[in-house]
């Protein structure tokens, strides 16, 4: 059994122990408060130094905001300018390669149009050229008849050759353009189902010197070309004069084959 007096001190031991709990307490209240009011006087001062010392304070740092600003648009600005200029760069520097494939194509197209004589096979070349080089899905050589004054077609390239008929020169644009001598050009419609014979989009005159040897009209491009880019309009030159030469070559040789095998068969009727 349990000594009464153990407990006792054992009651007295723990209200010791509360007693100090509560002061201990109650210490840290009190310091607690201190420390607040202390804080409190502190922000007032911080705000009565903000008040006296803040109004230039505030605006330097406002200026300094403002530079900052202008100086990141400035910046933003010039990136943009940067960029614009390298855009157009990159765009030149495509159209420059581009021309370059092409002049390069067209100076091994010319190289296969001069290395032969053949009519035939000058005609293919040219019909080539004018599919790879230029874009070209519908277009139609036409050869000048100096006797009848006529422009008559030899190669089509789309379109039934049959279909095609004879232009006098100086009638209608391909005519016109073959009498001119100046080559003709008109923007593409690809919303036209019908083509009209007579209005092609491009018309090139074949010259050598003032002769005038035929005319390529060129009527519609390949689907997957939307229009005539710049380099297209120098490669319609080059070409004319290119193949204005491979024909005319090819067909004094021709000519002159003909002439040949007409004498040699009336000398061999002569000599037998």
């Amino acid at each position: 059994m349990t000594d009464p007096k153990d407990l006792f001190t054992k009651g007295k031991d723990f209200m010791q122990m509360y007693n100090k709990v509560v002061q201990f307490t109650e210490e840290l209240i009190n310091k607690n408060l201190e420390l607040r009011n202390r804080i409190k006087q502190l922000e007032e001062e911080r705000r009565k130094l903000l008040a006296e010392r803040g109004g230039e304070e505030e605006k330097r740092l406002q200026e300094k905001i403002e530079h900052l600003k202008k100086e990141k648009q400035e910046l933003l600005n010039r990136y943009r300018e940067v960029s614009e200029e390298t855009q157009d760069f990159l765009e030149r520097y495509r159209e420059i390669e581009q021309e370059n494939n092409n002049l390069a194509n067209l100076y091994v197209a010319s190289y296969q149009l001069h290395s032969t004589l053949d009519f035939n096979e000058v005609l293919e070349i040219i019909t080539e050229i004018i599919i790879n080089l230029i874009g070209a899905g519908k277009f139609v050589i036409f050869l000048h008849n100096e006797k009848q004054g006529s422009l008559k077609p030899v190669k089509a390239e789309g379109l039934p050759l049959e279909e095609i008929p004879t232009v006098k020169l100086g009638e209608g644009i391909i005519g016109g353009a073959g009498e001119s001598g100046e080559i003709y050009y008109r923007e593409s419609e690809p919303d036209i189902l019908e083509l009209d014979l007579r209005h092609p989009m491009v018309c090139v005159p074949m010259k050598v010197q003032e002769r005038l040897v035929g005319v390529i009209a060129v009527y519609q491009l390949l689907p997957q070309k939307e229009k005539l880019e710049k380099v297209d309009y120098e490669l319609f030159s080059l070409l004319a004069a290119h193949a204005a030469t491979a024909l005319f070559s090819a067909r004094l040789y021709s000519e002159s084959v003909r002439k040949r095998e007409t004498i040699k068969g009336f000398l061999d009727l002569i000599t037998h």
